[in-house]
């Protein structure tokens, strides 16, 4: 048998027992990353549509608090059922995807970290840092989404592609490639965008989901943002904030912190923008934007964090203040460093 079902050309080729193990699960769990987004949504749920379990769909990882009001239309649109303590000790295996390690799998805290148990794990991911922490393992950090890799595997499998499965993955490329504007964005991913509308893709409705559907928290946070924005480094280096206080006064919460950084790195010029989200007190995520193809995943990784060499993140202990205060400087200094 063959090691791979799919040629080269399209990036890193899917393992041949991927899909095989897939079709063996008949009590599988999908899982996300925490804060989960929409690449991540979209490729959770497409999942857990294909492959559904014994008796009824498949079961998805959504602890309480993970889901941002602004994505809530994707859950709404499946209505898939959320996977309880039950559902994990009796799983026979489970998918992850979009998340690069096994702790950043946005499990319930009260199973600990070991809810696999020794069971088999499907990882299909596109982060550059991913650890292969699964059984099976499918990492193509080529890939502008996971809902590309999953598009893959579903067309690599032959089930059918409906046209709500074809609008969460619609959302979920057009989501993490920025509406196909980002240095990630393969032909594939357009190949794969084109097909999925033939297939009855939603274009209109997911783009006045994702694009045009703010609440006025939300609307009240981005302008926190945007208050908050700041630029140093000669005009190199924009970054923002938002504290608990910010975040909670806004009436939003961690959830809710998507694709702000997008605020800070609208400004023209910049090379690197960082946004610091006080989500939880005492607890800051980084969100680091390279442009022009400067790596910021070395300095995430230095942090804690990982992600993709020009888009990645870390959460360190600290306020706000604190967590500007040690990372602007580092960030500069990696700026300073490109140029000697």
């Amino acid at each position: 048998m063959p090691n791979t079902i799919e040629p080269a050309s399209f990036g890193e080729p899917i393992p041949a027992n991927l899909v095989e193990t897939l079709e063996t699960f008949r009590r599988p769990v999908v899982i996300g990353h925490v804060r989960p987004d929409a690449d991540c949504l979209g490729s959770m749920f497409a999942v857990a549509l294909t492959w559904p379990a014994e008796g009824g769909p498949a079961k998805v990882s959504l602890p309480d608090g993970s889901l941002s009001r602004r994505l809530a239309f994707m859950a709404d649109w499946t209505d898939l059922p959320l996977a309880t303590a039950e559902d994990f000790v009796a799983a026979d295996g489970f998918i992850a995807v979009d998340t690069a390690q096994k702790p950043r799998c946005n499990v319930d805290r009260s199973l600990g970290g070991g809810w696999a148990d020794g069971r088999p794990v499907i990882n299909i991911d596109h982060h550059t840092s991913n650890t292969n922490f699964g059984a099976v393992n499918w990492v193509d950090a080529q890939a502008g989404s996971a809902a590309e890799l999953v598009y893959r595997v579903i067309r690599a499998s032959e089930r059918p592609i409906d046209s709500l499965v074809a609008s969460l993955l619609y959302a979920g490329i057009h989501s993490d490639t920025v509406g196909f504007s980002l240095p990630t964005t393969r032909s594939s991913a357009l190949h794969a965008a084109a097909d999925l509308v033939d297939c009855g893709a939603r274009v209109a409705e997911i783009g006045e989901h994702l694009c045009r559907s703010q609440s006025k928290p939300e609307f009240d946070l981005n302008r926190v943002i945007y208050d908050n924005s700041r630029v140093v480094a000669d005009g190199r280096v924009a970054y923002s904030t938002a504290s608990y206080a910010e975040i909670t006064g806004a009436g939003c919460t961690s959830a809710d912190i998507d694709d702000q950084i997008s605020i800070p790195r609208s400004l023209q010029g910049i090379e690197i923008a960082v946004l610091f989200t006080e989500g939880r007190p005492g607890k800051t995520r980084l969100n680091l934007r390279g442009e022009s193809g400067i790596n910021v995943l070395d300095l995430a990784t230095a942090l804690g964090g990982g992600g993709h060499a020009t888009a990645a993140g870390a959460i360190i202990d600290g306020t706000i203040e604190q967590a500007v205060d040690r990372v602007i400087p580092l960030v500069i200094n990696r700026l300073d460093a490109r140029q000697d």
